[in-house]
């Protein structure tokens, strides 16, 4: 049986990523799979996925001076065939595997030396300069690894000019996760949002709409505040009152969350590294059956346009936002056609099992022998 082992310093073990999708995925088709992370929740083993803890780190200096020589030292003990790297940090480590004759693929989850551009702790003074570094040493050490994955295609379409065999593995749905919520949990009036929560993910926007909303409407927020220091202030606004804050949940807790509601707010700021992404919560709300209130980018624009799923909006106007609540609250019909046309769209074209098989046959290519 054919070893591959992921690896993570930043993720948590269950990332719906890495975890449930790409070593699940793995694992059911035939490979013994290892996933090394550092949370400090000891070994285990699920989904037929050895996990292998290194430990948690101390911060963010930790992580990078000591956490990733023990993810090295781990992943060097469990002597696999492909190593698959989930953090950027990581990358040099990638190039110690190459040098021991191991296969070496790296995961661009997001679009770095944008992402650094917005990173609140990072002083505004040194953010383009540290981008402009980050984007140098990106492109000269992953030209020499085997292969990069993509988690779209404005991420792939960099990267292949860095490294010519690099491919797009869209975090889109499980279709068996979300296709069969009941449709008769609807609370009235309820929409979601789901994901992070940060200043430059609308949070703020929402909460304001959620004032400007008329009576029926109430919200529902799953997920942990990113910047602590907003956590106070968005709890201290008048729309918080019509506000049900559940925390980090797990998936069995957002499936129920997608079940009660009407529709999915995925209302991100118009930053370098949102304007060109293709946010999972987006394709998760399509594929729960609930129309999506989103933000106007013309590449999420044209998404929702073309399956007439869900309604976009200016992020930073929150009275843009309440209106589409409003609207789609005020007309369920038209709500239930959009959330259906959604959810045919993710069936037909935005789901994992087309994404996978492009893992499959990447391993496959790889390895040069048949998966």
């Amino acid at each position: 049986m054919l070893k591959v082992c992921h690896l993570t310093s930043v993720h948590y073990r269950y990332d719906t990523r890495v975890f449930f999708k790409e070593c699940t995925s793995l694992a059911n088709n035939g490979f013994s799979v290892s996933l090394i992370v550092a949370d400090g929740k000891k070994n285990e083993q699920k989904n037929g996925i050895s996990i292998f803890d290194v430990g948690a780190s101390n911060g963010r200096l930790d992580r990078m001076r000591n956490v990733t020589s023990r993810v090295f030292k781990k992943a060097v003990e469990l002597d696999a065939e492909i190593y698959h790297l989930h953090d950027p940090e990581l990358i040099p480590i990638g190039l110690k595997l190459k040098k021991l004759g191991k296969k070496v693929i790296f995961d661009a989850h997001e679009d770095l030396p944008n992402q650094i551009l917005s990173k609140h702790y990072i002083s505004p003074l040194i953010r383009k300069p540290l981008s402009t570094i980050v984007r140098i040493l990106e492109s000269q050490t992953c030209s020499r690894l085997d292969a990069v994955v993509a988690a779209t295609p404005f991420i792939r379409d960099k990267f292949i000019k860095i490294n010519k065999n690099t491919v797009d593995i869209n975090n889109y749905p499980k279709l068996q996760e979300f296709n069969n919520l009941p449709t008769d949990d609807k609370r009235e009036g309820q929409v979601c949002y789901i994901g992070g929560i940060a200043d430059v993910r609308g949070i703020v926007e929402i909460v304001q709409a959620m004032e400007l909303t008329n009576n029926k409407s109430s919200l529902k927020v799953a997920g942990s505040f990113i910047d602590k220091s907003l956590e106070p202030k968005v709890k201290a606004m008048t729309g918080w009152e019509k506000t049900d804050y559940l925390g980090f949940v797990g998936r069995e807790e957002i499936k129920e969350t997608l079940s009660e509601s009407i529709v999915g707010l995925v209302t991100l700021h118009p930053t370098l590294s949102y304007i060109d992404s293709l946010p999972v919560k987006m394709f998760e709300y399509m594929s729960a059956g609930i129309p999506v209130i989103a933000s106007d980018f013309p590449l999420w624009r044209s998404i929702i346009d073309a399956a007439q799923c869900g309604i976009c909006v200016d992020p930073l106007e929150p009275q843009e936002i309440a209106d589409a609540i409003d609207y789609l609250v005020d007309n369920p019909d038209i709500a239930t056609n959009m959330g259906e046309n959604g959810r045919i769209a993710v069936m037909e074209k935005y789901n994992w099992a087309i994404e996978e098989k492009k893992l499959f046959k990447l391993y496959d290519d790889l390895l040069g022998s048949k998966v």
